[in-house]
């Protein structure tokens, strides 16, 4: 975390300025629709943890120009759709990015092995394999829905998926795959979850319809969308900024600003819940 002037005397207030590190989930999301739009996008402010520099090293095995300009600045030059990569691909210990990728390569015909870390090889694929594999995608892979895994893609048909459990990674994943599904792809999640990719696949021009439903969400892709390349900037992320806040809040004369932080209605759930901790005038 970037601190601008950030300090303290031993047992004293905090004062100071600090910027969140860019948003894990929203860097991962930004390269994978950029290498899937056709033209340029360019990305400031992107996370540069490993599990996101797998994510862009991927993204360039499936075809995609990916530079890094500098600090934080990365351009991406989709070529509209994924080209089958010549090697595995390693995704280390990223469970949001790989998740992410099989939904988006399951669109194009074309074979493809995943791999990762001893972590991340001992996690269970089989939520997000689930509806794949209903819109047509198969697989080999270890018991369990393991990886190593390899899926074949193509021809998918459309789905209209009840997700069975809370989960942003399924549902992206889903549609992802729908973007090159014949019938597009719809998803009901009884209990709504961070809408990064729903947000950012209309950022890239595409129609996404949401409609709450039932104390839930219905989320609908219509067919034949095509993404166009865009500028994104990271916001900064809400789990990293709890820590300078919370300290201030429990450091007496204490005074920090977070600058940049990402304020989605669905990720502020610390925000609302210290407001609700907060003392009320006698």
């Amino acid at each position: 975390m970037a601190a601008q002037g950030l300090s303290a005397r031993r047992g004293g207030p905090l004062k100071g300025t600090v910027r969140a590190p860019g948003d894990k989930s929203i860097s991962h999301r930004a390269l994978i629709l950029g290498a899937l739009a056709s033209g340029v996008t360019e990305i400031e402010g992107l996370l540069e943890g490993d599990d996101v520099k797998r994510t862009a090293a991927a993204m360039a095995a499936f075809g995609a120009g990916v530079e890094r300009l500098g600090e934080g600045r990365w351009r991406v030059e989709g070529k509209g759709g994924f080209a089958e990569p010549v090697d595995v691909i390693d995704c280390g210990n990223a469970g949001t990015g790989v998740r992410l990728i099989m939904g988006a390569a399951a669109g194009f015909d074309l074979s493809v092995t995943f791999t990762g870390d001893q972590s991340l090889r001992g996690r269970p694929m089989n939520r997000v394999l689930k509806p794949l594999g209903e819109m047509g995608a198969t697989w080999l892979c270890r018991s369990g829905g393991r990886l190593p895994l390899t899926l074949k893609g193509g021809n998918l048909r459309t789905i209209a998926y009840r997700l069975p459990e809370p989960s942003a990674q399924v549902k992206s994943a889903v549609l992802l795959a729908g973007l090159n599904a014949a019938g597009g792809a719809e998803v009901f999640e009884p209990e709504a979850t961070r809408d990064h990719t729903e947000r950012m696949l209309r950022g890239f021009g595409a129609e996404v319809l949401v409609t709450e439903e039932d104390g839930g969400r219905r989320i609908v892709l219509p067919p034949g969308q095509k993404l166009r390349g865009t500028s994104i900037r990271v916001p900064g992320d809400p789990s990293s900024a709890a820590f300078p806040l919370v300290a201030a809040l429990i450091t007496r004369g204490s005074e920090v600003t977070v600058q940049g932080m990402l304020l989605n209605p669905l990720r502020i759930g610390l925000l609302e819940t210290l407001g609700e901790m907060a003392p009320t005038s006698p």
